[in-house]
């Protein structure tokens, strides 16, 4: 294949050179600039609904090496715009992989760049902070054109990216005569359904769904999913999951944890450039333990503004950002990092293991899996 050289262009016009790879758009991709920093999980990062609205870039510099598999998807499709590498591995190799990256990309219509130095711009994103940003193949896009893009793309503020990526119906995804626990769907990770469902009986509803709804299915506890964009656009998640606050128990992870802060009558920020990657410490101040976590944010709960009504159970040490919250007056935990990893560090696993234990459930076992995610990658449909 003819390689097609590309541009890369941010909004404050710095410009990056490169080769085109993954699906050709016909156009200008945009999004919010973002750069993650596993070692591996590409496959993992790239299907996690989080990514909505944002290009993904990766500061290691080999993408591609282990090829893609439809066991390792995070959710039905990925959601990101698109992809930033150094090197496109031109070989796969292991006994897991059924296709290569770039064929991944290409069956979901998602457009990547390669060859650029992904040091640079990680290097800008982190003193200027994430930035809006376009890319293409030259002979399709001129420089002028990328730039117009990039400046008039929003980025991931005060946009409601979770409707882009919650199911659209509910469904039961296992029964085993175990506590139900309903789970909200804020662009839930497959790795988090399979970690619910070893220990509960578990459906999945639409970021939508009314408190009331939710306790008429009489559930033991209640799920808040990691998902996409600014959690001050999705009013009405925190106005449902105020209305739980005291009538069942309440887990949130990543973005349900941000909700359920904001359903407390906390405030949320922007982080300069967020926390992307597998190995952020995290200090559980119960116990004091360290623990290497994975992440994936661009908004934090300012624990200030949660006086009287939780405290903070975690923070990562290298900022002092808020990792957790304990509510005072309900039930009700969460943490910002992702406990159920993929990619990633097991450290923080024990958490699901906690939210067990306050819905007294103490065995953990296989699921019987009667349902899946809608829309579930096939062989048909992906990447083969």
């Amino acid at each position: 294949m003819a390689v097609r050289e590309a541009l890369l262009v941010l909004a404050d016009g710095t410009t990056f050179e490169g080769e085109a790879i993954g699906a050709d758009v016909g156009g200008p991709a945009c999004g919010e600039i973002v750069f993650n920093t596993v070692l591996a999980g590409y496959q993992e990062v790239i299907t996690d609904p989080s990514y909505a609205g944002q290009i993904i870039t990766f500061t290691y510099p080999h993408i591609g090496n282990y090829g893609v598999n439809l066991a390792d998807f995070e959710s039905r499709r990925p959601f990101c715009r698109g992809v930033v590498v150094r090197e496109l591995a031109r070989r796969r190799s292991s006994w897991r992989s059924e296709a290569d990256l770039d064929a991944q990309l290409r069956a979901y219509g998602i457009p990547g760049i390669a060859g650029v130095d992904t040091r640079k711009l990680t290097r800008r994103i982190r003193n200027v902070g994430a930035l809006p940003g376009a890319f293409g193949p030259v002979d399709a896009v001129d420089e002028a054109t990328l730039l117009a893009a990039a400046r008039a793309e929003p980025g991931t503020d005060s946009v409601d990216l979770v409707a882009q990526v919650t199911t659209p119906n509910a469904y039961r995804l296992t029964t085993g005569g175990r506590p139900l626990v309903v789970a909200y769907d804020f662009g839930i990770k497959h790795t988090i359904l399979r970690h619910l469902a070893s220990w509960f009986d578990l459906e999945v509803v639409p970021a939508s769904t009314t408190a009331s709804d939710v306790l008429a299915r009489d559930p033991a506890g209640v799920f808040l999913s990691n998902g996409p964009g600014d959690p001050a656009a999705v009013g009405y998640a925190s106005d449902a999951i105020s209305d739980l606050l005291g009538n069942v128990p309440v887990f949130g992870i990543c973005l349900g944890h941000q909700l359920l802060g904001r359903a407390l009558g906390g405030a949320t920020v922007k982080l300069p450039f967020g926390h992307h990657g597998g190995n952020h410490p995290v200090r559980n101040l119960a116990t004091g333990r360290v623990e290497i976590t994975s992440q994936n944010h661009n908004f934090a709960v300012d624990a200030d503004s949660l006086a009287g009504r939780a405290e903070m159970s975690h923070v990562n040490l290298n900022d002092g950002v808020c990792e957790g919250l304990r509510v005072l007056d309900a039930p009700a935990f969460s943490v910002q990092h992702h406990p159920e990893a993929g990619p990633g560090p097991h450290d923080s696993a024990y958490l699901f293991e906690d939210f067990a234990t306050l819905l007294g459930v103490t065995d953990r076992r296989d699921p019987e899996v009667v349902g899946e995610p809608t829309g579930l990658p096939t062989p048909e449909e992906g990447v083969a």
